[in-house]
């Protein structure tokens, strides 16, 4: 089981509430947030703090206390909008690691035009996963590669400047770096070089087990 985390989920809906039980069930104190009283009404028994407010309102953030939270998720339904708003008030306040569920292609480029750093898109995900599986049974299989291996994203920050070389996390943390991505780009490269400067906001996709990849927290 992960370590104990706080991490913050604005909108409760399917998503944000399913998202928000699961992140329990791993150990987490999740903060919920929903302008919406049933869904906020529905997290009470489940979350550690729920609160009804709008969170394109920035104060309001602030006096939940989200400022301080290691990683936020935002889920805000089927508004863009209001998703880049919050988005911006969380960047305001300092928060750095945001996973935001985007609604549509041209919102998941837009959000990563500002930066964010991680970006989900649920709809099109599970799609892309099940035609592989109809088209070719055993695709998922790719991922079977022994029990407790994991793929793990990482956004570059303590290591800008430095090279994957310098780094040596294959022999450090028995972990393999297999794709890359510069910060505000949509695509991942693959095989990146040892040699390359890393920089501030790039995505490094790392494969190994559970265990190694949890080492890797404080590098």
């Amino acid at each position: 089981m992960l370590a104990s985390k706080e991490v913050g989920v604005i909108g409760l809906g399917k998503f944000g509430f399913a998202f928000a039980k699961a992140l329990t069930e791993l150990g987490c104190d999740v903060v919920g947030v929903d302008r919406r009283e049933d869904n906020v009404r529905r997290a009470q028994d489940l979350l550690a703090q729920v609160y009804e407010l709008d969170a394109t309102d920035e104060k309001a953030l602030a006096q939940a206390g989200f400022q301080d939270l290691d990683k936020v998720i935002v889920s805000t339904g089927s508004s863009m909008e209001a998703s880049i708003l919050v988005v911006l008030n969380l960047q305001a306040m300092g928060v750095k690691n945001i996973w935001v569920k985007a609604i549509s292609e041209e919102h998941e480029r837009v959000l990563y035009k500002l930066g964010v750093p991680f970006v989900v898109f649920p709809e099109a995900f599970v799609a892309f996963q099940l035609a592989h599986r109809l088209v070719a049974p055993g695709i998922q299989e790719y991922f079977g590669l022994g029990k407790n291996v994991v793929t793990r994203e990482i956004v570059v920050d303590k290591w800008t400047g430095k090279n994957l070389r310098d780094l040596d996390l294959t022999n450090t943390f028995n972990v393999q770096v297999i794709a890359f991505r510069h910060s505000g780009e949509s695509e991942f490269r693959f095989v990146p070089q040892a040699d390359r400067a890393l920089e501030q906001g790039d995505v490094l996709v790392m494969l190994g087990k559970a265990e190694d990849m949890m080492q890797i927290e404080n590098f």
